[in-house]
């Protein structure tokens, strides 16, 4: 077996790495900071979790997933999700427990061994089709904010049975009402 690579090139500083062939991703500077907020409150408006549905997608003929959440206002929110959230959700929904942990059961039964609580779910952003959630957990006293998928952060906040909020500008932007 002949190996050609050259290590010194993969020692190299990083300003002196070659940048020709690499592709161009743009400029990120309006991206939002989803890094840890000051301690703000934002205009949340609790939602439940009405359900997760299948819905065919028209274009490739695949399935695709929602949760579908209501404010209590009749106003409704539907985030595209992935089929294991889906399922992890609906696992939720029916209170049902699997013989082993899941990844949410998981999440939850490490934050209370560390001797954390998770105090609430907020959905705070929707940016470029993209929804954005924060974790509130409680640990030793102080809030810790993750940032996170909506996806997982509902099947988690379900399995704690914290409460779900929305931002009111996220709620403005993507809710319609219901008929």
């Amino acid at each position: 077996m002949d190996d050609e690579r050259n290590f010194e090139e993969e020692n190299r500083p990083e300003d002196e790495i070659p940048s020709e062939g690499l592709p161009e991703f743009g400029d990120m500077g309006d991206m939002p900071d989803r890094g840890a907020s000051e301690d703000k409150r934002l205009d949340e408006k609790e939602v439940k979790v009405v359900g997760v549905y299948e819905h065919q997608d028209s274009i490739t003929a695949q399935p695709a997933a929602f949760v579908l959440l209501r404010d209590n206002q009749g106003r409704s929110v539907l985030i595209w999700i992935g089929r294991p959230e889906a399922y992890s959700i609906s696992v939720a929904l029916e209170g049902a427990s699997m013989d082993r942990p899941m990844t949410h059961d998981l999440m939850k039964n490490i934050i209370q061994r560390l001797g954390g609580t998770v105090d609430r779910i907020v959905i705070d952003d929707l940016w470029h089709e993209t929804y954005y959630a924060k974790v509130h957990i409680v640990i030793n006293g102080s809030v810790v904010e993750i940032d996170s998928r909506p996806s997982d952060a509902i099947a988690l906040g379900l399995r704690t049975k914290a409460p779900i909020y929305m931002a009111e500008s996220v709620l403005e932007q993507a809710a319609v009402y219901e008929e």
